[in-house]
């Protein structure tokens, strides 16, 4: 599985970016889907998740930090999950990776064995 990830970009403090990865030629049914960031200095983190692997539209995972600032959405047509990022920090930049396995949920990044290659997103006035 490939995986295209974009949509980083300088924002201001409390604006929003909605980033993308995307699979070309595959289906993500059954797939987890996870989005992950990592700052200079610090450990990979692990955002959101959305999975289809148990049927119907797809169940949704979050980090407490991002609850209620970020939702993750699907659109299977276009093998393509999203991620809209809400009310941004400057602590939310960071490195932003989507990655992909088959299975459930999880925010560990060792469950995934598919990554893409990452897109900057920077919060800075």
């Amino acid at each position: 599985v490939q995986l295209q990830a974009s949509g980083g970009g300088l924002v201001q403090p409390g604006g929003s970016l909605k980033l993308s990865c995307t699979a070309p030629g595959t289906s993500l049914d059954r797939y987890a889907i996870a989005w992950f960031r990592q700052a200079p200095g610090k450990e990979r983190e692990g955002l959101s998740c959305i999975s289809t692997y148990d049927g119907g539209d797809g169940k949704t995972m979050y980090e407490d930090s991002v609850k209620g600032r970020f939702i993750i959405s699907s659109d299977n047509a276009k093998n393509t999950v999203y991620l809209q990022m809400n009310g941004l920090k400057p602590e939310d930049t960071a490195v932003y990776y989507c990655a992909a396995d088959v299975g459930r949920c999880s925010l560990w990044h060792r469950t995934y064995s598919h990554w893409g290659q990452g897109t900057l997103v920077t919060v800075s006035s």
